[in-house]
């Protein structure tokens, strides 16, 4: 990949990711592929997008880091995806610092918030279920500094 293929990068996620469902019982796929909108939308670079397509990738399992380490992506989407791939037991205010920390990370963490806390897809879960996920994402947009 010398230039970077967004399109390869969205085949690539959509196969690693392709058995999963969301907490709704969703095509995970949907929300990669949203998250990777919006960071367009919010006016990212092709970098972002890729980092988005892939954020939830090492996370999930869907691919290791060492491949990620071996891909031909570029080196700032690998720092992306590393930054915003949260570590077992990580405390949310050490994960929130990493974001800030890496160039690029911090929009595609802002997409990601978003689309997690769409009401449309927060109103298929139960109850208790959206309230622990609000109260969640509420703190992580205050220790990412994005208050609205």
């Amino acid at each position: 990949m010398t230039a970077l293929d967004l399109a390869a990068v969205e085949a690539l996620a959509r196969r690693a990711h392709a058995a999963q469902t969301d907490k709704a019982g969703r095509p995970y796929t949907e929300h990669l592929a949203a998250v990777a909108e919006g960071v367009r939308q919010r006016g990212g670079s092709d970098e972002q997008i890729a980092a988005a397509w892939l954020h939830d990738a090492v996370e999930d399992g869907a691919v290791s880091e060492e491949w990620l380490a071996s891909s031909e992506l570029p080196p700032a989407v690998k720092d992306m995806i590393l930054a915003v791939t949260k570590r077992p037991g990580e405390p949310p205010e050490e994960y929130a610092a990493r974001i800030l920390a890496t160039p690029g990370a911090l929009l595609v963490k802002e997409s990601d918030l978003a689309h997690n806390s769409d009401p449309e897809r927060a109103k298929e879960l139960d109850e208790a279920t959206r309230v622990r996920l609000a109260a969640k994402y509420a703190k992580m947009r205050r220790l990412l500094g994005l208050h609205h």
